[in-house]
């Protein structure tokens, strides 16, 4: 199985628990404003096999601890479902935690027996939850957020492992009763671990310049400290 690929990190830190082998898939079916790696939107790539890079990945094993492990994010890294099976069912057999960072937005009743197989071979998954109201959705990232949510209970129904992962975009999705309608969808999942806050950022304007794409949020500023502290409480059921 191949896979078309975007890039390697070896020592990531923020795709999930302890130090991980991040695997950077090409391909993504959303234009989400805020998009910091539009430079992954088309599915071609580099092509590797699912054999090669478990072997790149194994290379760093001693390094992963106890919580570590191999991340496969993107792009989106479910429109290649077959290749990331692959890739981590040669990962289980070695002992490696594997996770994917996902938006859920390729499952569908048609697909969900290929997404079964999926979770027998993924340990946790970063499930980015875009927007709650899905008009706004689509507006943000030019998509409905149904499947997405779909997901989230799938995940909920099979017992498997999940942080919630939100950006936070001033007047966008920092909305206080957006947010608390989230909190209220999570609190009707059964197996969120962790909810992860993600300030909005500009480090990826520099390369909407090199593609010659205007970027969709210019002038937007990064959130407040205590906006960010307030969505945090929200979220997490603290207020």
């Amino acid at each position: 199985m191949v896979g078309r690929i975007h890039s390697f990190e070896s020592f990531g830190t923020v795709d999930g628990p302890g130090i991980r082998f991040v695997v950077f898939l090409q391909g993504c079916p959303l234009r989400c404003q805020y998009c910091h790696n539009p430079d992954t939107w088309k599915s071609s790539g580099e092509e590797h096999t699912a054999a090669d890079v478990a072997a790149r990945a194994l290379k760093y094993k001693n390094y992963f601890g106890d919580n570590g492990g191999v991340t496969v994010t993107g792009g989106e890294p479910l429109l290649q479902i077959d290749f990331v099976i692959e890739l981590f069912t040669i990962l289980k057999a070695k002992g490696i935690h594997t996770c994917v960072d996902t938006s859920g937005i390729t499952f569908t009743p048609q697909s969900q027996e290929k997404h079964e197989k999926l979770l027998e071979v993924t340990d946790l998954f970063l499930l980015d939850i875009k927007h709650i109201d899905d008009e706004a959705c689509k507006k943000l990232t030019g998509q409905s957020n149904r499947n997405t949510l779909a997901f989230a209970r799938f995940l909920s129904d099979n017992g498997k492992k999940m942080w919630i992962r939100q950006v936070l975009v001033p007047n966008i999705t920092d909305g206080e009763e957006s947010l608390k309608r989230t909190r209220a969808f999570l609190d009707e999942l059964k197996t969120v671990e962790r909810v992860e806050v993600l300030p909005y950022h500009t480090m990826g304007v520099v390369k909407y310049e090199k593609l010659g794409i205007e970027y969709p949020l210019k002038g937007v500023e990064t959130p407040t400290k205590e906006s960010v502290a307030k969505a945090k409480e929200i979220l997490r059921g603290q207020g």
